[in-house]
């Protein structure tokens, strides 16, 4: 911790006009912080915590005269505090002046509003989808042999666990989803007498290229299912509780080229859709997993489901959605398109097809969930604003969705930062907060400390309104 707090780097010059004297005079009396105490006890009192449980809230104290106490109920707590901790210090600007605070004394007492993610506490990864199948399951090698782009884009097994055991180190759970039936056209690379409605026309059939489903009703699927799920679900369930199976966009007109259901009439395919899913959920119940799924599952195919079932929403405003999901009795997960999709505004990945007269790819070339979500939007986005106050507790919390057409290696840390982290500071405290000036300021300060750790954070603010406070305000 001493390490990172005095290697942060971070010197504010740009939020202080030119010339300014912003920094404690090196020549005046200085107060140490000779010793950071911890104390851990789950029976802590950490302030209001009555919506879940204390994990993660933390307090910490700084005294005038230097001292310096963290009280947390649990590790997780711990890394959240010396995160913030850190981020109370600055580096002077003279080499041999080393770090200060000027925040000193202080009371700080934090706690989340969700328990999913709060501080950016969870890792959902769209382990594989219609284009590719990029995860190895070494009991199917297949899948990932003929199912990814390129023997060198396979995710190995090793590559996986490494994944999850680094987020455990950092307080974070990462579980992996296998969206099922729908987005699966890959598996047919390997096991084309699995999926329907492959190598034809995708429009009508899928919403991206290219089509392609999971049989409903062949009797080859459902062993398939087991091997790949018991394969994958043995070696995640080390490192996380959750395991999301998908349930999106799946299309009705698929059905009717599947030799096992020959229709595409809702009253025949959704007894087979309840009978599907029902089995993924008892295989993942088998490996002590709690299930997530996307809203269509209920809202559209109106499936019976087990009550620990956490449905999530992200269709368009997602008001209505939460609501009706929170009638049924289901805990429900919040990300909306409208608000918390990181990917919209950035254009389709559709071209234009010049022998068609009727082609939707025409200026001025909007993707289906434009415009752009910047930060402040974000910021402002208040999920359960419409959900009465003792209605809410089934909310389990929230995720920012950065979806992979259009983002690559190259360009994630811009596409990512600093937005998540003004929805990271919704989920934690900030439920219907304008985003004003003290805010902005806030968040440009943390974009400058992930820059200093080499992340490249898209820009907050211009610079001249940080040297100038209150002279960006209409």
């Amino acid at each position: 911790m001493k390490h990172n707090v005095l290697d942060q780097g971070f010197v504010p010059r740009k939020f202080h006009p030119r010339g300014a004297q912003f920094e404690p005079a090196t020549h005046n009396v200085k107060h140490y912080i000779e010793r950071l105490v911890i104390d851990e006890d789950p029976q802590n009192n950490l302030g209001s915590t009555e919506r879940h449980d204390k994990s993660e809230a933390y307090t910490i104290e700084i005294s005038e005269d230097g001292g310096a106490l963290i009280k947390i109920a649990s590790p997780l707590g711990g890394l959240h505090a010396l995160e913030t901790f850190a981020q109370l210090f600055f580096a002077h600007s003279s080499p041999s002046a080393g770090s200060y605070t000027p925040y000193a004394p202080l009371s700080i007492k934090d706690s989340p509003v969700f328990e999913h993610p709060n501080k950016l506490n969870r890792l959902h990864i769209h382990a594989s989808d219609a284009q590719s199948w990029p995860l190895e399951i070494p009991s199917l090698p297949d899948l990932a042999m003929k199912g990814a782009y390129s023997h060198a884009q396979i995710w190995r097994t090793e590559d996986l666990e490494a994944v999850q055991l680094h987020g455990t180190y950092y307080g974070v759970q990462v579980f992996t989803e296998i969206d099922l039936p729908g987005h699966t056209t890959s598996i047919g690379n390997a096991y084309p007498y699995l999926v329907t409605a492959k190598d034809v026309p995708w429009p009508g059939y899928a919403l991206e290229p290219p089509s392609g489903q999971l049989r409903l009703n062949s009797s080859e699927v459902p062993p398939f299912i087991q091997t790949l799920l018991d394969d994958l679900l043995s070696r995640t369930s080390r490192h996380s509780s959750l395991f999301h199976l998908g349930g999106d966009e799946l299309n009705m007109n698929a059905y009717r080229l599947d030799p096992t259901v020959n229709s595409s009439s809702y009253q025949i395919l959704q007894p087979l859709v309840q009978a599907f899913i029902n089995h993924v959920i008892s295989i993942a119940t088998a490996h002590s997993l709690t299930v997530i799924m996307w809203e269509e599952m209920v809202l559209d195919w109106n499936l019976t489901l087990p009550q620990d079932v956490i449905i999530q929403t992200w269709r368009g405003s997602d008001d209505d959605a939460l609501g009706t999901i929170l009638n049924k009795g289901y805990k429900t997960l919040f990300g909306s398109n409208a608000h918390w999709y990181l990917d919209c505004g950035h254009g389709y990945f559709v071209d234009l097809e010049p022998s068609n007269p009727d082609s939707p790819v025409r200026p001025p070339y909007i993707d289906y969930c434009s415009p752009y979500k910047n930060w402040r939007h974000m910021y402002a986005y208040d999920p359960v604003a419409n959900v009465p106050q003792s209605q809410r507790h089934p909310v389990v919390g929230g995720e920012v969705h950065l979806w992979g057409e259009l983002t690559d290696s190259v360009n994630l840390d811009g596409m990512l930062w600093p937005r998540v982290a003004a929805a990271a500071e919704v989920m934690w405290s900030a439920l219907g907060t304008k985003p004003d000036e003290s805010i902005t300021r806030r968040l440009a300060d943390m974009r400058e400390r992930l820059v200093m750790r080499g992340i490249r954070a898209g820009v907050v603010q211009m610079e001249w309104c940080l040297r100038h406070k209150g002279g960006c305000r209409l």
